[in-house]
């Protein structure tokens, strides 16, 4: 069987094309696609597309999509939900920077503002202050 050639594909799809072009060769009848190949192809989908993919590496366009879509769905599930909006920055303070000057504000969602300001003295537990100020009153 003699395969076209397509000089227009990047590098990382030319390849891919190849390792299934070569595993098409292997005198296996009606073998699936091993799992290496689809987790591959699933990955090159994500970045050059699932059509252009799927012509290359002459598969099934929708048995692709619905690897990618699966692909994109456990990624999504593995993020926790309360996570997903949730930014957090931690300042980790040096040993000599305990005697600076440092202001901390904070801010909430409904305008409530908090500033602190220390100067020379050690700061307390900066999560149990911000804890109390976010905490939402039942």
């Amino acid at each position: 069987m003699s395969t076209k050639r397509t000089n227009n594909l990047p590098a990382r799809l030319e390849g891919l094309r190849q390792r299934f072009d070569g595993w098409r060769r292997t005198p296996k009848v009606r073998s699936r696609i091993p799992r290496s190949l689809w987790a591959s192809a699933v990955k090159v989908a994500t970045r050059y597309g699932i059509h252009r993919t799927a012509k290359a590496l002459r598969v099934d366009y929708y048995a692709l999509k619905k690897r990618v879509e699966g692909e994109a769905a456990a990624a999504a599930s593995q993020v926790p939900e309360g996570d997903a909006g949730a930014t957090f920055v931690e300042l980790a303070l040096p040993a000599r920077a305990r005697s600076c000057e440092c202001t901390l504000e904070l801010e909430d969602a409904g305008g409530s503002k908090m500033r602190v300001h220390f100067k020379g003295v050690e700061p307390p537990d900066l999560t149990a202050l911000s804890r109390s100020f976010w905490q939402i009153e039942s």
